[in-house]
């Protein structure tokens, strides 16, 4: 019954319909209240899909025995008791993104060893990720983006070989980018540390992920150089991909073999080409580097020219000297190029023109010297010799135009409203003003009415 355009609240009724199905979905509709209870009906093994709904209030310990639950973009307020509750917990997807979710993330997660999905995006968590969040032993995506979390990555992570995506970005994260990441995580494909406040240099442990295609840790406090063995991250240096999609698949039941399985394809978002942009369908085929707006230094190293299948690279924003790499040409696979604000000198590399693909390109508010080869690259966003011609008109720029009319005009107006003597003042004006200018009209007529009759 999804995308059913329901608008109703959940009968008392409702759960006892369950009887011997496995799948409830009422997904994509206007339902709002509460979840009820249902404790005398059995939800185990269930998949239940609740998302992009009107849900409030908490989620109900009940719930925490189904196989598949996606709660998503709702209302909910409140799941300490769903997650501590004393079940047995069998749940292998779980989704709370999008809810009004506040104070800390509880400390419960020994019970969840079967999760291979945990996303709690977008809501309002905060304090220290909790360390046994490292018992999630069978995890392959942890999505706590978007939310007040503070502190360092727990070490106890190491535990979560499986891992493929982690996304902790727009949080208030610290410390150092740790280097076990690179070291005990070993199939992880998308790492976003984007918006925190991580400190200290890029370990160069990073290098040994070869599976990666995205790794973000733009907006950061990242300082010293980039590692120069970035050459090492195989599927980036790679073009294109097989797959459109980042698939897993996990059994729904405990038999051998596996009588049925489920599966979710994973998504992620982060900024392109200036813009907010969320990919799923073809996230298989984004290969992206975003270093930029931190503290880096040194050289771009040559050794990046070998990641030919990447996307998007972005560096710009830091303090980076030297020459581009001659070679980067290579980077054939390129749809966005942005090396801005740095201090990186020299000519422009001709080898920029190979890049039949490149739509997107800034190499702006740099030393750099040379005109820009267009051939095969479409118009560049902003050349190094050129000022942003929008520089001065930020969003700052809107903001204060806007709130400038808004005071003086309810200055002005609010003074009128409520303050009679003044109102009457200002009418008293302007009709004295309406007199004034009709006279002098009348004048400006006559005398020119006379001066033709003169002439005439």
């Amino acid at each position: 019954m999804s995308d059913g355009d329901i608008s109703d609240v959940l009968p008392s009724w409702f759960w006892g319909l369950l009887g011997d199905r496995s799948t409830i979905d009422l997904s994509n509709n206007q339902i709002r209240g509460t979840l009820g209870s249902s404790e005398a009906v059995s939800v185990n093994g269930v998949e239940v899909r609740f998302s992009s709904n009107q849900l409030e209030g908490p989620v109900p310990p009940f719930l925490s025995n189904v196989k598949y639950l996606d709660l998503s973009d709702n209302k909910f307020l409140e799941m300490t008791s769903f997650l501590c509750s004393s079940n047995v917990k069998i749940s292998r997807f779980l989704d709370l993104s999008s809810n009004h979710i506040s104070r800390e993330l509880p400390d419960c997660w020994r019970h969840w060893v079967n999760l291979d999905l945990l996303d709690l995006s977008n809501n309002s968590f905060s304090g220290k990720i909790p360390p046994n969040i490292g018992c999630l032993l069978r995890i392959k995506t942890l999505k706590l983006r978007r939310n007040r979390l503070v502190g360092e990555l727990p070490s106890s992570l190491k535990s979560c070989t499986s891992l493929n995506v982690i996304d902790l970005g727009d949080n208030k994260l610290s410390s150092s980018v740790p280097e076990w990441l690179g070291v005990c995580l070993p199939n992880l494909v998308i790492l976003m540390l984007q918006f925190n406040q991580f400190s200290g240099s890029l370990p160069s442990q990073l290098c040994h992920l070869a599976y990666l295609q995205i790794l973000d840790v733009s907006v950061n406090e990242i300082s010293g150089t980039i590692p120069k063995c970035l050459n090492n991250l195989t599927s980036s240096a790679q073009e294109g991909n097989s797959n459109l999609t980042i698939r897993h698949s996990f059994n729904t039941s405990e038999a051998e073999p596996p009588m049925s399985s489920l599966y979710y394809e994973d998504d992620a978002t982060f900024m392109w080409k200036g813009t907010l942009c969320s990919y799923k369908s073809t996230l298989g085929l984004v290969k992206r580097i975003d270093l930029s707006s931190n503290r880096l230094t040194g050289e771009i190293p040559s050794e990046i020219t070998h990641l030919v299948g990447l996307v998007s690279l972005n560096l710009s924003r830091n303090n980076l000297s030297g020459k581009i790499p001659l070679e980067i040409g290579k980077l054939k696979s390129l749809d966005s190029l942005d090396l801005s604000r740095n201090k990186i000198g020299g000519r422009i590399p001709t080898s920029l023109a190979r890049i039949d693909r490149l739509t997107y390109m800034n190499l702006s508010y740099n030393n750099l010297s040379g005109e820009i080869p267009t051939e095969g690259t479409g118009r560049p966003n902003v050349s190094s010799d050129q000022e942003d011609p929008d520089e001065l008109i930020t969003l700052g720029f809107y903001i204060g135009l806007g709130l400038g009319f808004g005071v003086g005009f309810w200055g002005v107006s609010g003074c009128l409203i409520f303050k009679r003597s003044w109102r009457y003042a200002y009418y008293n004006f302007l009709n004295a003003l309406n007199g004034w200018l009709y006279v002098r009209v009348a004048l400006i007529r006559r005398q020119l009415k006379d001066m033709l009759s003169g002439q005439s």
